[in-house]
C-alpha cells in the first residue's frame, strides 16, 4: 500500500470517529431535553472541546497530505471533501452544544404535548436517520444514499417554515408555557440547520466520488 493510501485510510477513520462523536452529542442533547437532565446537558457542553480538537486534528492531517503527498484525481477530491465535511460536522457539534445550553438555562421541563405537537421529536428522528445514512454513504461510497438525504431534509425545512404559525396557535391555549415554547422554537431552528449541514456533507460525498459539483444546483 502506498503511503498516501495509508494516510487517506487513516483520515477516513478519523472522520468516522468525529462523525460518531457528533452523533452521540446530538443524541445526548435529545435525551437531556426529553428527560430534563441538566447534568447530561452539561456533559454535552464539556465534550464540545473534544469535537473541536477532532476538527483541528483532521484539518492538520489534510494539510499534511496536501503538502507532503500532492494528491491527484479522486484522492485530491477526497481530501478537499473531508476538509468541508469536517467543518460541517463541527458545526453540528456546535448545534448539539447550543441545544444542551437551552436545557441548562430553562427553568421548567418541556411538556410531552409541546414536544409532540411542535414536531421537534420527529425532526430529531429524521436528523439521526440523515446523519446515519450520510455516514454510510461516506464509508461505502454510495452516492444513491447520499442523494436520498436531500428529500428528507425538506421535512426539516417544512417544520421550520411552519414554526411561527405553530407558536401562535400553541400560545392561545398554553400561555403559561411561553418560555419553554420559545426554547423549542429555537431548537427547531437549530435542527433545520443540522439538515443543511448534512445536505452539504452529501454534496461533498457526491463531489469526491463522481467529480460533480452540486452546490447551488437546484436540480440535485
Amino acid at each position: 500500500m502506498a503511503q498516501i493510501e495509508f494516510e487517506i485510510l487513516q483520515l477516513k477513520e478519523e472522520v468516522v470517529n468525529m462523525w460518531n462523536l457528533v452523533r452521540v452529542q446530538l443524541h445526548k442533547a435529545k435525551v437531556a431535553m426529553v428527560n430534563f437532565d441538566k447534568n447530561l446537558a452539561r456533559e454535552v457542553v464539556i465534550k464540545e472541546k473534544r469535537v473541536n480538537g477532532y476538527e483541528l486534528k483532521i484539518d492538520r492531517d489534510c494539510e499534511n497530505i496536501f503538502a507532503l503527498r500532492t494528491p491527484v484525481a479522486v484522492d485530491l477530491r477526497f481530501v478537499l471533501a473531508v476538509l468541508k465535511i469536517n467543518n460541517n460536522l463541527e458545526r453540528i457539534g456546535d448545534i448539539a452544544e447550543g441545544i444542551a445550553k437551552y436545557i441548562i438555562h430553562t427553568e421548567t421541563q418541556f411538556s410531552p404535548e409541546l414536544l409532540k405537537s411542535s414536531k421537534v421529536l420527529e425532526m430529531l428522528d429524521i436528523t439521526f436517520s440523515i446523519l446515519d445514512d450520510a455516514l454510510a454513504a461516506f464509508e461505502n461510497e454510495n452516492t444513491i444514499l447520499a442523494r436520498s438525504i436531500f428529500q428528507r431534509d425538506e421535512f426539516l425545512d417544512e417544520v421550520n417554515r411552519n414554526a411561527i404559525d405553530f407558536t401562535k396557535e400553541y400560545l392561545q391555549t398554553h400561555s403559561s408555557e411561553i418560555d419553554e415554547l420559545l426554547y423549542v422554537l429555537s431548537i427547531i431552528r437549530k435542527l433545520e440547520r443540522v439538515g443543511d449541514q448534512a445536505k452539504n456533507i452529501a454534496e461533498e460525498i457526491i463531489f469526491y466520488i463522481e467529480a460533480k459539483v452540486l452546490k447551488h444546483n437546484k436540480d440535485k
